[in-house]
């Protein structure tokens, strides 16, 4: 990271901070606003995120951790998340998972070479009695087959 751009990132969360009064309970809005904007969180967004909030930086990384939307890597564009709960096996995820897969060429957890989609798993996606369900980026899609979750994949290109 260049210092222009570590210079403009400090003043980036310095400035959120500041729109937060600088409390410690906007440790999430303002990670979610670095990683809305950045596609990650970087080490050093972390090391600053302590410095102007004044906890340990190992807080600011166990949040991270903990929740999964948030990333210390580079994400794709586009975030595809596919539910892994047993609801959803049972209503055939795993023939959807596999058509996703093939149809990018990547596999779960993986970043396209082009930079314009990342594979995640999630816990749950809160529509248990609509699986198999996926999401892509902030919109939820239920009900999915292979055919409708490639459909849905070739939108993005």
């Amino acid at each position: 990271m260049l210092v222009q751009e570590k210079n403009e990132l400090t003043m980036e969360i310095e400035e959120l901070a500041k729109s937060h009064d600088y409390e410690r309970s906007a440790l999430i809005p303002i990670l979610q606003s670095i990683q809305q904007k950045h596609r990650h969180i970087s080490e050093f967004a972390q090391q600053e995120v302590a410095r102007v909030l004044d906890v340990h930086p190992v807080e600011v990384y166990s949040v991270i951790s903990f929740y999964h939307f948030l990333n210390p890597e580079r994400s794709g564009r586009n975030i595809v998340r596919l539910c892994k709960t047993i609801i959803c096996d049972m209503a055939g995820k795993s023939e959807v998972e596999e058509a996703v897969e093939r149809e990018l060429g990547i596999s779960f957890g993986e970043t396209t070479k082009d930079g314009a989609v990342t594979l995640e798993h999630t816990n749950c996606l809160g529509m248990c009695d609509q699986g198999p369900a996926m999401m892509i980026n902030d919109k939820v899609f239920t009900r999915l087959d292979p055919e409708t979750a490639c459909r849905l994949l070739s939108e993005l290109k």
